[in-house]
């Protein structure tokens, strides 16, 4: 089986026996009943080196089988995929924005260099004549950018960059959707990540408004759950995730998520130093709403520039509370009612 759904029986979902339901978590295979188990495994995507090219999404489809989801353009820039759901495990954003990408020095050593009049000198601007042309007598100079601004390109626009990402399932530290499957069709792996086993799941539908990043979904003709299963089979043969593979960058990085953690801190502390103070780490926190994430991300800017929440809680957070509160209110309906009923029978002549 592609996936690798079939490999084990054991759910661990997160109901009675004590298992926590939010809060950090430091062992979260042991806390779904492994012993002896590896170290938790995921990804860290460092969305300052995608480039885009969608090596993920292809290798992903084709490793799991993934139907295909048409080349048809979104309207919304390059994507043709629109975001994450039943056929789609791996799906890269792009976004544009009119501002640059930060203030790190590049290297090009261009101090005391004209380069706007060099290009037209070359024939390389859009209002340059070409090669070969009689070029204008006297050459408009670029417009000057206020105080504070990014420089002017030839044509007047301001700089452009693309923030690129791919997103993925964040195999959740609390997952609500394991938490509320009723048939086990969910459950923790030993490696600490979510799998679907596609055989088990009824197509009920609850996981789907479980989960806080709107990951999981039911695929239409089926009506079953799907959703990115870290490559459970590859793991288990001691292989890296196929899109962790296929990425030319190392945009995604695959390994233990400690060792991750500590590599992505390095990372923004790098970009930092280099000037790109937007740089962020996004579901690296065991102290968020869903006690960290298996996959986490580097961002240059806001999670919601992204399609990502703020701030993401596990949506059964608070179910032990609500079960409480519903016996109370049970137990406080059955008392009204016997009491009705003494007061109806001692009424009666």
């Amino acid at each position: 089986m592609a996936n690798g759904g079939s490999r084990g029986r054991r759910s661990g979902r997160a109901r009675s026996g004590g298992t926590a339901l939010a809060g950090p978590l430091r062992d979260v295979a042991g806390d779904a009943g492994h012993t002896g188990h590896p170290p938790r495994m995921g990804f860290f995507t460092d969305t300052s080196v995608c480039i885009g090219c969608k090596a993920c999404e292809v290798a992903c489809k084709e490793w799991n089988a993934v139907p295909g989801t048409g080349l048809g353009l979104t309207g919304m820039s390059y994507d043709n995929t629109g975001g994450l759901g039943a056929d789609t495990w791996r799906h890269v954003a792009f976004v544009e924005q009119r501002k640059p990408l930060g203030g790190q020095e590049t290297g090009a050593g261009h101090d005391g260099t004209d380069v706007f009049e060099a290009a037209r000198r070359l024939g390389t601007d859009a209002a340059s004549p070409g090669p070969g042309a009689t070029a204008p007598t006297a050459a408009a100079a670029p417009p000057a950018a206020p105080a504070g601004e990014p420089p002017p390109a030839p044509d007047g626009r301001t700089e452009l960059r693309w923030l690129m990402s791919s997103d993925v399932c964040k195999h959740c530290t609390h997952a609500a959707c394991l938490d509320v499957c009723p048939t086990g069709s969910l459950f923790r792996t030993e490696f600490g990540t979510v799998v679907v086993q596609e055989d088990v799941c009824n197509g009920c539908g609850y996981c789907v408004p479980a989960c806080p990043y709107g990951v999981i979904d039911q695929r239409a003709g089926d009506g079953r759950a799907w959703k990115c299963t870290l490559c459970y089979d590859r793991l288990g043969a001691g292989m890296e995730p196929a899109c962790a593979k296929a990425c030319p960058t190392d945009s995604i990085q695959f390994g233990p998520v400690d060792e991750l953690r500590e590599r992505a801190r390095q990372r923004v502390a790098r970009l930092h130093a280099a000037g790109v103070t937007e740089a962020r780490l996004y579901g690296a926190d065991e102290d968020d709403g869903v006690g960290g994430d298996g996959a986490f991300f580097l961002l240059l800017d806001e999670p919601e520039v992204y399609g990502l929440p703020p701030d993401p809680v596990v949506t059964t957070r608070d179910l032990p509370n609500m079960w409480r509160h519903a016996a109370a209110g049970a137990l406080t309906l059955v008392a009204l009612a016997a009491a009705g009923f003494a007061g109806a029978r001692r009424s009666r002549p």
